[in-house]
């Protein structure tokens, strides 16, 4: 390819200069691995410098343990007796202006903040996701993030107990985290063809556990040091990661000289004669067609309303609504609600507590993989996010009445309620977002994958806030109430989607009564133009 090629379509210098040391170029299938892992990573540690608030609320909010019992879980659940961890919390007085009687109620006020201003900057950042140059807007994202995540932290050393600097910190900090969402699921949509998009995005949206179990981990780990390393970590984290996709992100095929991608069997069959003719050295380049200069500095964007109207895009932003609350609930205060609740007739340190709410995740990891498979297999995203839903109700009942009987059947249950709770959220964040943002109703060059995901995305970020911030206050009554709260949001956001889980049923009927023609894809016969292909 010549080189003025490779500045109109923005190539990553990080891929310039891996062709240069090869003296040939990857290809299409190497470069869409390339693109999973460092988008994998770029949502890691967005979802890691996430974790650092739910790590440090009870040591800025400490409450005294009343029971002197050893928590026996092994070196990476406990490093320390019981007394130690009772003394430590006795005699720390946690950090103003946290540590009053409204502790609770201003920690949820923190969260809040940092997820309205999250979904607010959604809009926004989808919008500007379609218009401008993906790889510096989620670079952009990325550094600014760590910059308030460590100012947070900074806060502890500067010894700030003003409460109005930590919510301007979490403010600022929710508006740039805003950019990494809709930049990496459209990202993902550009490169991948709508063929087990389930399952392929349900692997990758690991990343959300795998960043919310490093960013706990990191968060505990630095944690005896002062509270504010546990924030300046996380954020150093995110920073080198947002230098990673600088480096080596291609937002688009036409970035590096591939043509658009979709999923139509015309446009895999071009895919396949353009890897035969891969480029070698610098010189040849990619025959194909105009969408090769269709890079990322000539897309043109959809507008909000344009994006709403596409079917699908309400109900599923309503299902994320109370997906998202019931999920984020969890993300940020199932590591105070283990580190004040009794577990078989023991407590556990902060740390411990940090380290343990991770397994919570290790169960959406494969809750989230699972949703996209099956969803597949029966070509129903309704119908399955919807089971999942329902399914979670009675794991957080049982996880709630017999989760303090013993440490195990903790776990155990812990897990089970992961799987159920961020296997829909999982799939409605990443395959329903990529499908409705390739919808055919969205004519001519336009894509509207950023603004798609950024809708739906945001709109359940709304229950994101609302989640942790009514958590801070009910746990105060109890927290029964939390979990009654938890289990009406989980039965809500499936019945949100009874219409199109009623369309694929009928679908599905239809189609057992008549033999099946053509090829098959996910579109309804209620809701057809739904998922189908742009092309």
């Amino acid at each position: 390819m010549a080189g003025n090629s490779d500045t109109v379509r923005k190539t990553p210098p990080g891929i310039l200069l891996i062709r240069r040391l090869r003296g040939r170029d990857w290809s299409l299938k190497t470069y869409r691995y390339m693109i999973l892992l460092v988008t994998f990573i770029a949502y890691a540690c967005y979802h890691a410098s996430r974790k650092p608030s739910s790590i440090v609320k009870s040591v800025l909010y400490p409450e005294p343990l009343t029971q002197q019992h050893p928590w026996p879980m092994g070196q990476l659940f406990l490093k320390q007796d019981f007394l130690s961890v009772h003394q430590k919390r006795s005699n720390h007085k946690g950090w103003a202006p946290f540590n009053g009687s409204d502790g609770t109620s201003r920690l949820g006020e923190i969260d809040v903040a940092f997820l309205s201003f999250y979904s607010l900057g959604m809009y926004v950042a989808g919008h500007l996701g379609d218009t401008l140059d993906l790889r510096l807007f989620l670079t952009t994202g990325m550094i600014g993030s760590g910059i308030f995540v460590g100012l947070f932290g900074m806060g502890y050393f500067w010894k700030v107990h003003l409460f109005g600097f930590y919510l301007v910190m979490q403010m600022v900090a929710g508006l740039f985290q805003a950019t990494g969402w809709p930049s990496v699921v459209a990202v993902i949509g550009n490169w991948f063809g709508k063929r087990k998009r389930g399952l392929i995005m349900g692997i990758w949206n690991a990343h959300t556990s795998v960043g919310n179990i490093t960013g706990s981990l990191l968060a505990a780990s630095v944690l005896d040091y002062g509270w504010g390393w546990s924030f300046i970590v996380p954020g150093a984290f995110i920073v080198m990661g947002g230098i990673i996709v600088y480096l080596f992100l291609a937002a688009y095929p036409e970035d590096i000289g591939f043509p658009y991608i979709d999923g139509s069997v015309a446009n895999a069959e071009t895919v396949r004669r353009d890897e035969e003719s891969q480029i070698k050295g610098n010189e040849v380049e990619v025959q194909n067609n105009i969408s090769s200069r269709k890079g990322s500095g000539s897309r043109k964007s959809v507008g909000l309303l344009q994006a709403c109207l596409i079917p699908g895009v309400i109900p599923f932003a309503l299902c994320l609504f109370f997906a998202k609350l019931v999920a984020y609930t969890f993300l940020y205060w199932l590591p105070f609600y283990l580190s004040q609740t009794e577990i078989g007739g023991e407590y556990m340190s902060v740390k411990t507590a940090g380290n343990l709410s991770t397994l919570f995740d290790v169960g959406g990891i494969v809750g989230g993989i699972l949703a996209g498979y099956i969803s597949d297999k029966l070509k129903a995203r309704a119908i399955t996010a919807a089971t999942f839903m329902y399914a979670a109700i009675p794991c957080m009942l049982l996880y709630r009445t017999y989760g303090g009987v013993s440490q195990t059947l903790n776990i155990l249950l812990m897990m089970l309620a992961g799987l159920f709770i961020n296997g829909p959220y999982a799939l409605i964040t990443t395959a329903v977002s990529a499908d409705l943002g390739t919808h055919s109703s969205v004519r001519g060059d336009s894509r509207a994958l950023a603004t798609v995901t950024a809708i739906i995305d945001g709109t359940g970020s709304v229950g994101a806030a609302l989640g942790p911030l009514l958590t801070g206050f009910l746990s105060e009554r109890g927290w029964n109430s939390v979990f009654v709260m938890l289990m009406v949001g989980a039965l809500v956001a499936g019945l949100l989607l009874s219409r199109l889980v009623i369309a694929e049923i009928n679908e599905k009927t239809s189609k057992s009564m008549t033999p099946s023609t053509g090829q098959q894809n996910f579109e309804g016969a209620a809701y057809q133009p739904l998922l189908s292909d742009q092309r």
